[in-house]
């Protein structure tokens, strides 16, 4: 199968290289994608917006024949959404890490410290201990060193969702790190706002990956893993 990765904020393409080997090694195909504006940090950012990744990843999505899984991570999870919303017959899977569906009219996070057009990745004390778990010195720096500011409007524009309810019956699996799957299913039981647009979702699977924030570069051998199990739980 074609499984698209999209990488969460102030990552490429490359981020996603200590996962890739056991996909590709089950034949799968994959493609991880560098979005607008992340290209280096010298790329223009300007007029860069929330809909130019969707647009992106749509675009990645009608490129290839057949079904695709589609991966987000962190801020990719909501981009990942609206491509379902907007193909939801091309999705064989979306896979959420340590993210998850945004609803119509969210925002990724809007209280980032912004620089212009721009969000450079924050000091670290920006960051709750849950989001760096098992991120050491030594990942941080590789991280920073790696790090493209990502454009401010993706962040912050409102997330912009058709009335075409067949994304609900897209199958999903939220691969969780940060919060254990317990909690998050306790918050859909509850009616918590923060997880409205997941618990309309009809066939959710959840697997748990404790670690910090960033399991690509935490946990990457155990999140290929996860992934690749919910893309053959696809086919």
């Amino acid at each position: 199968m074609d499984i698209i990765l999209v990488p969460g904020f102030w990552l490429d393409a490359s981020s996603w290289s200590g996962v890739t080997p056991i996909l590709t090694a089950a034949g799968h195909q994959v493609h991880p994608l560098t979005l607008p504006g992340l290209e280096s940090r010298d790329a223009c950012r300007s007029g860069i917006g929330l809909r130019t990744h969707v647009e992106a990843v749509t675009a990645a999505v009608d490129a290839l024949n057949g079904d695709v899984a589609l991966v987000g991570h962190s801020g990719g999870g909501a981009i990942i959404h609206a491509v379902v919303d907007a193909r939801p017959e091309r999705v064989a899977r979306a896979i959420y890490v340590d993210s998850g569906p945004l609803g119509h009219g969210g925002v990724i996070n809007d209280e980032l410290p912004e620089q212009g057009d721009e969000i450079p990745l924050p000091d670290w004390t920006v960051f709750d201990d849950a989001d760096l778990l098992d991120l050491d010195e030594e990942l941080r720096a590789e991280f920073r060193s790696r790090a493209i500011p990502q454009p401010r409007g993706v962040a912050c524009d409102p997330q912009q969702l058709s009335d075409d309810e067949r994304r609900y019956s897209v199958p999903a699996t939220i691969i969780a790190c940060e919060f254990p799957s317990a909690q998050l299913q306790e918050w859909v039981a509850q009616g918590h706002p923060f997880v409205a647009e997941l618990a309309r979702m009809k066939n959710v699977e959840y697997v748990d990956l404790p670690t910090g924030h960033w399991p690509q570069f935490t946990r990457p051998a155990e999140l290929g893993a996860a992934i690749l199990a919910a893309v053959d739980g696809a086919q």
